[in-house]
């Protein structure tokens, strides 16, 4: 089994990545990193950088949890990305970071989490920052 981690460069990205290192560690279990970036974007926020990439497998070795790492840029909606990747590794649990967003903002922009928690057919582990 897969620990699944949904990993932005920010603060909720971070946080998720600590649980679900923790959690990886504590079921014993193979830690699935996914930092899909949009596909046809010049330049991506969400794409990590070589060096917190490498910071990232070393928190891994660290800790003795095997990491893989999954890159693939997405054409679709994040969350089904996600979703699908979870299905295809028989992930375990999921974890991904929530960002405050106000009942408004979500209403008029949906949100990746929501949707992730609502869709999920597994445990889903949300943390904030």
């Amino acid at each position: 089994m897969t620990v699944l981690v949904g990993y932005l460069p920010s603060p909720e990205g971070e946080a998720a990545f600590t649980a679900a290192l923790a959690e990886a560690t504590r079921r014993n279990e193979t830690l699935l990193a996914v930092n899909s970036p949009r596909s046809g974007a010049p330049v991506s926020a969400e794409a990590a950088d070589d060096r917190t990439i490498a910071d990232l497998l070393d928190r891994a070795k660290q800790a003795g949890v095997e990491i893989r790492l999954r890159t693939t840029p997405h054409a679709g909606e994040l969350a089904d990305e996600l979703l699908d990747i979870a299905e295809e590794e028989h992930a375990s649990v999921i974890v991904i970071g929530l960002r405050r967003r106000s009942p408004v903002g979500k209403l008029f922009l949906g949100s990746t989490a929501q949707r992730i928690l609502l869709a999920a057919g597994r445990p889903v582990l949300a943390v904030k920052p």
